[in-house]
């Protein structure tokens, strides 16, 4: 790296730290607080009750503080990174980073001490003090051997839980990693040597907790700057080094490390040697944990093993063992169920949860944000990626079902397939909400034909709605191009075994299809020969005649091309006098709650039937979300103050509406803000016949909707579900370009409810 490149990165790290605020984090409060009354319930003389209630139940904490959410993380900045004793202000960056993974990973809540104390026996009863204030304590950063005697010491005499992550952090990991890599290898824990560089507080705990998963004591060899930890050595030692001393007169790395399994190193860099290496056994596996230059290069290590199972601490190489993957989700766990302590029972949940993880299919979302990476388990995939979003529910909920068994939870909780479903949809923000319709599509087993099925989010989807659906997706595209991709990608799914495929190039059932379509289309202009060609090259006509033919229930397509182009074929075979495109429905998940949005795509300028129509058939959507229906026509003309243009359309609209007694609340035109804020709507028109928020809003312009659909997703972090394609019966949906893996799943799930017409 040149020097440019470096000041470069330098600062841009400056930078970041510097704006648009300085530091990482801020506070917010969780109530409101815009009036006298919400004062008086905020502190005096509201507060007093609270604090009463604590006072006589000291449990009540965890009802009426943020206690049993909040973390401290604690340092005196002694043994910061690879920085070393750089004091605590100039460790608070790094804590203050320790804050936010706790925040994005597992929504924990997070205050970082950063202590001036270097006698460990003060540290330990400073972090003792706090102890009312916090749910938890992170030690952090703190050098041994003094880690270990305030982890001790704050064990020992608090009752929640202490964990130094420097030590059982990087253990958990290293231990879910080991896992994985003797799974690879064909070994077993029992039966391995261990040669280790590293002597600090982590190292001893990872060793600590391979003895836990296994590993024989006899089998474990010590090495430090000073050479073989053995019986009767006074040199730098201490009580956690000698519990690992060997009965030999071997003295070197050197000396050891023949016929070792597993070479373990946290010390430094270029420590082991390639013929260090090639004394190893056959598959031997290397974890060079030191930062940022570790024990061997891995090139190195694989040019002298070449079948060499290697970890690193590095983001830019396979394995990278971060502390990140377990460190908030064992938090969470803990915290969720009150427990008074993480011990041995928890953090071998912890580790078996990440192991399994990473032999799991990978998920989408993963991929997404590590594209270009090979992710299937095996020797360059050993443990999960951090941004993978299953963690939180896999680990977490292995946690805590572990601290209740073990029996230091003081909150146990009765369902955790339900804890465990709340975890997922705190991640995936689709999930709450998708819940009923999931649900309802489980009374069920539709056939589900996606047009795109060489694609890869397509493909991704297949394999999530066999793992969590009752439905069974059918796939266009070709074979052979469709199993190479599942094979690259992880997926376990096969074409064939798994799941149906119509072979564009290739199908018995093609004269079939090329009639059906030109029965349907004769009398428009499509020849024979033009049938045919549509049949070998436009998947979207194909499983639209699939629907038609009744060899599938519901026809997804879109993840590539314009939305009419699609929608002109769906409407050439599946329309007619009881199917027909109403409007396209937009459901936007945002941080205070859904909002749906119509007509996003069908109508360019709808005329006031149809107008009518989007709003009848979005109410009926609404409901299968278990939401009652609120729609606002939404205008730049506000209650009939602009005689012409989209209010005038949307009054005629309300008029249609009017002709009839609906089973939902609805009112117009108006302003988007009116239509949002009740308080605003109510000193515009006090008389008007809608309660409460819109969360459903209907423009007069294709245009509109869209722009509000695209605005709400990329600047309001807006995540959508849809567009869902009214008027279809459901036997046909249209998505658009920027549309996920897991978005896919979710509108199979809406395709695969069982109804005989929603609008």
């Amino acid at each position: 790296m040149t020097d440019s490149h470096k000041d470069s990165l330098r600062q841009a790290a400056l930078t970041y730290h510097e704006y648009p605020k300085p530091g990482k984090l801020e506070i917010r409060a969780t109530k409101p607080l815009a009036n006298g009354r919400d004062l008086a319930r905020a502190y005096s003389p509201g507060v007093a009750e609270a604090c009463l209630e604590i006072k006589d139940d000291a449990a009540n904490a965890s009802r009426y503080t943020a206690r049993s959410n909040l973390v401290a993380v604690v340092t005196n900045g002694s043994a910061v990174l690879g920085l070393g004793n750089i004091g605590a202000l100039a460790s608070k960056p790094v804590m203050e980073g320790k804050a936010v993974l706790f925040k994005k990973f597992a929504d924990i809540d997070c205050f970082d001490l950063e202590v001036d104390e270097k006698d460990p026996e003060k540290l330990a009863d400073i972090v003792c003090a706090l102890g009312p204030t916090f749910g938890a304590i992170n030690l952090e950063d703190i050098k041994a051997p003094d880690c270990f005697i305030v982890e001790k010491l704050c064990r020992d005499r608090m009752d929640i839980p202490v964990f130094h992550d420097d030590q059982h952090g990087t253990a958990i990991v290293v231990g879910a990693a080991a896992t994985n890599a003797l799974h690879v290898a064909g070994k077993k824990f029992e039966d391995i040597k261990i040669v280790s560089t590293g002597g600090g507080a982590a190292g001893i705990a990872c060793l600590n907790l391979l003895l836990k998963l296994g590993v024989k004591r006899e089998n474990i060899w010590l090495c430090d700057i000073h050479g073989l930890v053995y019986k009767g050595r006074t040199e730098d030692m201490n009580p956690q080094k000698e519990a690992f001393a060997q009965d030999t007169t071997l003295r070197t790395l050197d000396d050891v490390i023949e016929g070792a399994d597993m070479f373990l190193g946290l010390s430094g860099p270029k420590v082991l040697k390639p013929e260090h290496v090639k004394k190893m056994t056959d598959r031997p596996i290397v974890f060079a944990l030191a930062n940022p230059t570790p024990e061997i290069m891995p090139d190195e290590a694989r040019n002298a093993a070449p079948n060499a199972i290697i970890a690193t601490g590095r983001s830019d190489f396979p394995n990278q063992v971060n502390n990140v993957l377990c460190f908030p989700f064992i938090f969470r766990g803990a915290l969720d169920v009150g427990a008074t302590e993480i011990n041995d029972a928890m953090q071998i949940a912890c580790v078996d949860g990440i192991a399994e993880l990473a032999r799991a299919t990978t998920s989408a979302e993963a991929a997404a944000a590590y594209q270009g990476e090979q992710l299937n388990f095996g020797a360059d995939y050993l443990i999960p990626k951090p941004f993978d979003p299953r963690l939180s529910g896999i680990v977490s909920t292995a946690v805590a079902r572990a601290a209740m068994e073990s029996g230091v939870a003081t909150r146990p909780i009765e369902d955790l397939r339900a804890y465990k479903a709340n975890l997922d949809a705190s991640v995936f923000k689709s999930a709450l909400l998708m819940r009923p319709v999931f649900e309802a599509a489980a009374t069920a087993s539709r056939r589900i034909v996606f047009a795109e099925g060489e694609d890869e989010r397509v493909l991704r989807a297949a394999q999530a709605i066999l793992e969590e659906t009752t439905e069974h997706p059918i796939l266009i595209g070709r074979p052979s191009v469709i199993d190479r991709r599942c094979e690259r990608l992880g997926l376990e799914i096969r074409p064939g075994r798994d799941f149906n495929v119509v072979n564009p190039e290739d199908d018995p059932r093609y004269r079939d299809y090329w009639g059906s379509y030109h029965d349907l289309m004769k009398r428009r202009g499509v020849t024979p020969d033009l049938a045919k060609a549509i049949m070998r090259t436009n998947s979207t006509a194909i499983g639209a005649v699939m629907v038609h033919r009744d060899e599938a229930d519901s026809l997804i397509c879109g993840t590539f091309g314009e939305y009419r182009w699609h929608l002109n074929y769906v409407t050439q075979v599946l329309g007619n006098h009881e199917f027909r495109p109403h409007g396209a429905l937009s459901l936007m998940i945002l941080e205070d709650g859904p909002l749906f949005i119509a007509d996003t795509h069908v109508h360019s300028l709808p005329t006031p039937e149809q107008l009518a129509e989007v709003a009848i058939g979005a109410a009926r959507h609404v409901r299968r979300f278990g939401i009652e229906p609120n729609v606002a026509f939404c205008s730049q003309s506000q209650f009939g103050n602009q005689a012409e243009g989209s209010g005038k359309r949307l009054r005629a609209a309300l008029e249609i509406l009017d002709t009839k007694t609906r089973d939902f609340a609805y009112e117009g035109e108006m302003n988007v803000d009116a239509a949002l804020d009740p308080e605003l709507r109510g000193r515009l028109l006090p008389d008007n016949r809608m309660q409460g928020a819109a969360n459903i809003l209907i423009f007069a312009h294709a245009d509109a909707a869209s722009g509000v659909r695209n605005i709400l997703k990329m600047k309001a972090g807006g995540l959508e579900v849809g567009p869902i394609l009214m008027g279809m019966g459901n036997r046909a949906h249209v998505v658009t370009q920027g549309i996920t893996a897991r978005g896919l799943l979710n509108m199979a799930a809406i395709a695969g409810t069982p109804v005989a017409h929603y609008g």
